[in-house]
């Protein structure tokens, strides 16, 4: 076996692995959030060093999310769902950065192409308490969704 496909062997075997999931998921779960913020369920997203925290209320079919990435404190970051389709275009994000006045600002936009305008709007499903901060080296967006009718959506980041 080449070396070539000794690496891609390996690293395919480390990416299904059980264990590499788990320690992955260890990760994700030991993050302390600031202002004592407890999120149940924790994923880390395989590009970016993103990572997707999250709390599901059944009685109310809402979602607490909070998502977070490495980045600079003139960068920005966004996280959002697509409710019909896979890609980035159709998606409903939140964007988070850092305002020309120095403060962090997050809002609601909808990415209707692969060319967006990146303005506020509005989601075609609630959406409430978006909030925003940069701690850490990492921009983080907070918010509330739903409820939402669709058991099924994909988000993007």
């Amino acid at each position: 076996m080449s070396s070539a496909s000794q690496s891609i062997a390996i690293l395919w075997y480390i990416s299904t692995s059980p264990f590499f999931k788990v320690v992955s998921a260890q990760t994700c779960s030991n993050y302390t959030f600031s202002r004592y913020k407890v999120f149940h369920s924790c994923s880390n997203l395989p590009y970016l060093n993103a990572n997707l925290h999250w709390n599901y209320i059944a009685s109310t079919k809402k979602i607490e999310i909070a998502c977070r990435a490495p980045q600079s404190s003139h960068g920005w970051i966004a996280w959002g769902v697509n409710p019909t389709g896979t890609g980035m275009a159709g998606s409903q994000v939140i964007v988070a950065f850092s305002h020309s006045n120095g403060s962090m600002i997050a809002y609601p936009t909808q990415l209707k192409s692969y060319t967006p305008t990146m303005q506020p709007g509005s989601f075609i499903f609630p959406v409430s308490n978006i909030k925003t901060e940069y701690s850490n080296n990492e921009i983080m967006i907070f918010a509330v969704i739903g409820p939402m009718d669709n058991s099924n959506v994909n988000h993007v980041w």
